[in-house]
Order: C-alpha cells, then sequence, then structure tokens
C-alpha cells in the first residue's frame, strides 16, 4: 500500500535529491542521494510524511 502511494513520487525527483524505491516482502527501501544534507533532510521528510500518511489513510479506510 505504502509502495503504491509513493510510487509517483519517485518519478519525479525533490530538488537536489534522487529517490529509489524498493520493495520485497513486506519491506519498504528508499534510496536518497541528495547534493547536500540540506536536500537530504528535505527529501527525507517528504517522503516519512508521505509514508505515514498512506499508512493512516490505511488505517482509516480498514475501519
Amino acid at each position: 500500500m505504502v509502495y503504491e502511494a509513493l510510487r509517483p513520487e519517485t518519478g519525479r525527483d525533490v530538488p537536489k535529491a534522487h529517490v529509489s524505491m524498493v520493495s520485497r516482502r513486506n519491506r519498504l527501501t528508499l534510496g536518497i542521494e541528495a547534493d547536500d544534507t540540506s536536500a537530504l533532510r528535505a527529501a527525507v521528510n517528504s517522503y516519512l510524511r508521505w509514508a505515514d500518511v498512506a499508512v493512516r489513510v490505511g488505517r482509516e479506510v480498514k475501519r
């Protein structure tokens, strides 16, 4: 569910960063390469926030 929610975002690079994503056996791995620490922090925060939203929406839908 989270993989499918984040997949469209990995097609677009966050400014100054490149993000890759792999899903295996119920585990999601994000690879983030950034030009500097500020770009890395922004990318990590964005993807973690989007993943959290996807999980929370999934929980609400199951109710």
